[in-house]
């Protein structure tokens, strides 16, 4: 088994319009197939997605006399790349005029990159940087001429550049000067037949007309000025600076939240952004006397453009799927066939509003799958391979298929954090099967087919079970789990939004169960807006283990304007809600746990009835012990409620662990003031709330691959789980 070409698409794939809907409702499917064809959509239940040998395997019910559709299969495009478009260019006299922005980039490109591009009646002007240094290429009687300053601009700092022509005199010219001090590049020409767009065509900034050549880098005051330029003496100069000469000039400082640019010109030439470019960064006039750009939104009077920016991916709908009314709540997909291949799209069945089908409900991490979708590790070596190929797990890595996207974990090309990340694309790393890592202990699943391992367990125990999903729950509330007596989280909750945590933090006030069944929960705020439907936004603020960190002053949410980064950093550290919270992480390894006094107190006795011993854990699907990878501890200064039961703790930490930096003082100082050694630990606590609620936490991203030992779901982790879920669903 070996990687496909660069820049390869799936046999077939797609996403849908949503992850769950109730009965009544309909799913639309928007569907690519390749080479195109017949292809084949049917409904199935999704009853495990491991496909370790060793484990649950891979097991689907055929809903098929459900649903089961043929269609004409066409092939989709992805268009990678964020810009900004113009529809409708503002109106000048003939003359010359000048393109210009202040542009800023981390990085110089390889291959040329357009600044702004505007074409209309067959003439054209653009202003490119790229191994020729910053460009002009122009209209003139032999087609397109090309003028360039043979230096580029230096990175990391930001630079006027101006591409200008006058259709009298044939002069062209085209230039960039440092803000902030240093000499400028010019170079001029003279062109024959010298042609510049009328403006009743389309004006592009971050990308040439065709969409291509986009810019890495940020972009501030695009502006189009009358008159000829071949030096700029004040290239700071704001767009109200520029006078009776401003054509047109976008304000990138206003409507933040949104996907407008405004044109402060008198004509009103608004435009709109694509593929969703990061805005609430620090501009060319930031002054750092504020950190939020809510307070002085001229400071953040930039948007930060990616060659793979990713939004909705527009695809037109294939197929529909109508829930039937009595289909029961659960987790199904949607099975894609054709010749060249096969795919699943994940789906939630809800049950109908206000209505609880059973005790319990599951609380799928959607936002998490989200966050983490189309994570491309560079894991995906020779043996990872092997190992897919002998199991039948899913083939596809992302790795493989950047077409699709990356995730917030990954890094756009110019070392800038991804923070944005869109559920309206093919999400690889969301199907049954995946395997995240070759794991020498077990399965090496994490995320959506990790969870499965606790949805199957349910199913082998009998146990009856709703599924609702983090964006019903933002969406709708405490409301949503008014009817359960338990809400089960599945391994790794990592991502909410402030609407989320206020629900489940109601929900136990309010005399609801809690079962948080991962580590790492709880811990990052995110925001998702109506504005921006299928997407969700992430600042890496200070602290925390991160893949990337924001940068200063680019803490603050663009869509909702709030602080972003930890939880706990946020005044809500996890222990408010769950008793535990992020402690110590390592690799994907597990150990045990020993039981406490606590576990054998009459009050807590019933919990751990029928595990002998005092110790257990140290086994499963997921690492190999029960508390692994990451791992969660109370701690009453954080906000675990007093009388927490702190029952058991794990022991022995692996050596690959480490302390979670929030917890660091210094390199011998921690917070609490235990060891940095101590720090690393899962507890299993339990507590009551004044109203009459409970929460009963695990303290593990494994703890679910321990439902299952010795080829079936039993051992002292299932049995815990048993007694507490049938504790917890009792009114």
């Amino acid at each position: 088994m070996s990687p496909p070409p660069p820049f390869a698409e799936l046999p077939i794939t797609g996403y849908l319009d949503r992850f769950s809907h109730r009965p009544g409702e309909r799913f639309d499917a928007r569907i690519s197939v390749r080479d195109g064809g017949q292809a084949r959509a049917r409904l199935v239940r999704v009853i495990s997605g491991d496909p370790n040998p060793a484990g649950p395997g891979l097991r689907f019910e055929d809903l098929s006399y459900r649903f089961d559709v043929t269609f004409e299969g066409r092939h989709q495009p992805i268009r990678l790349g964020s810009h900004a478009v113009v529809p409708r260019p503002p109106r000048r006299q003939a003359g010359p005029l000048t393109w210009t922005a202040l542009v800023w980039l981390a990085v110089l490109p390889r291959d040329a990159v357009t600044v702004m591009s505007e074409t209309a009646d067959g003439a054209c002007a653009t202003l490119s940087i790229g191994p020729e240094g910053v460009t002009g290429s122009i209209t003139g009687t032999q087609g397109a001429v090309v003028v360039a300053t043979g230096r580029a601009p230096a990175p990391r700092g930001w630079h006027r550049l101006w591409l200008s022509a006058d259709p009298g005199t044939g002069r062209v010219a085209v230039g960039s000067v440092p803000l902030y001090g240093g000499a400028e590049a010019v170079a001029t020409a003279v062109v024959a037949g010298l042609r510049l767009p009328s403006g009743d065509g389309r004006l592009t900034i971050a990308a040439d007309a065709t969409a291509g050549a986009h810019l890495t880098g940020k972009i501030e005051d695009p502006a189009l000025l009358a008159g000829y330029r071949d030096t700029w003496p004040r290239p700071a100069a704001t767009l109200a600076d520029l006078g009776a000469e401003l054509i047109a000039g976008w304000d990138f400082s206003r409507d933040i939240p949104t996907q407008r640019i405004l044109d402060v010109g008198e004509q009103s030439c608004d435009g709109y952004l694509v593929n969703v470019p990061t805005r609430a960064v620090v501009g060319a006039r930031w002054s750092g006397a504020e950190m939020c750009w809510r307070h002085a939104p001229r400071d953040y009077g930039a948007i930060h453009f990616h060659a793979d920016d990713l939004g909705d991916c527009g695809w037109q709908t294939s197929v529909t799927f109508t829930v039937p009314d009595d289909l029961p709540s659960g987790a199904y997909a949607l099975h894609l066939t054709c010749i060249g291949g096969e795919d699943w799209l994940p789906l939630y069945v809800l049950p109908p509003r206000g209505v609880a089908r059973a005790p319990v409900v599951f609380l799928a991490s959607t936002f998490t799958y989200q966050a983490y979708a189309n994570h491309a590790r560079g894991n995906a070596d020779a043996a990872y391979r092997a190992r897919v190929a002998a199991w039948g797990a899913y083939p596809h890595n992302p790795d493989d298929y950047p077409v699709y996207g990356r995730s917030t974990y990954n890094k756009h090309p110019d070392g800038s954090g991804i923070a944005f990340s869109s559920r309206l694309r093919p999400i690889l790393t969301m199907r049954p099967g995946f395997l995240t890592f070759n794991d020498a202990r077990g399965s090496g699943l994490r995320h959506y087919p990790a969870d499965t391992h606790l949805l199957a367990w349910m199913e082998a125990k009998g146990i009856a079970f709703d599924v609702v999903t983090d964006e019903d729950l933002h969406e709708e509330g405490a409301a949503l789990l008014k009817p359960y007596q338990v809400v089960l989280t599945g391994s790794h909750p990592e991502y909410h939004t402030l609407q989320t945590l206020d629900a489940l933090a109601a929900y136990t006030r309010d005399g609801g169960r809690l079962m948080y069944l991962g580590g790492n929960g709880f811990y990052w705020r995110i925001a998702v807006t109506q504005t921006l439907p299928g997407m969700m936004e992430l600042r890496r603020s200070e602290g925390g283990i991160r893949a990337w960190a924001a940068e200063p002053g680019e803490y603050w949410h663009q869509t909702d304007g709030a602080y972003g980064g930890l939880w706990r950093r946020n005044r809500r550290p996890p222990q408010m809600l769950a008793g535990v919270g992020f402690s110590g992480q390592g690799l994907f390894e597990g150990t045990h746990y020993r039981l406490r006094p606590e576990a054998r107190d009459p009050q807590h006795a019933w919990i751990f009835d029928g595990v002998t011993g005092e110790t257990f854990g140290d086994y499963g699907l997921s690492g190999g012990g029960a508390a692994g990878f990451e791992l969660d501890r109370a701690d009453f200064t954080l906000g675990t409620p007093a009388g927490t039961a702190i029952l058991a703790r794990s022991e022995d930490p692996p050596s690959s662990f480490v302390t979670v930096p929030e917890e660091l003082l210094s390199h011998i100082a921690t917070i609490s003031g235990e060891t940095t050694e101590a720090l690393k630990r899962a507890e299993i606590v339990y507590f009551d709330t004044p109203g009459g609620g409970a929460v009963f936490a695990t303290g593990s991203i494994t703890w679910c691959g321990s439902l299952w030992q010795d080829g079936a779901f039993r051992g002292p982790v299932s049995r815990i789980m048993e007694n507490v879920v049938a504790r917890f669903s009792i009114p």
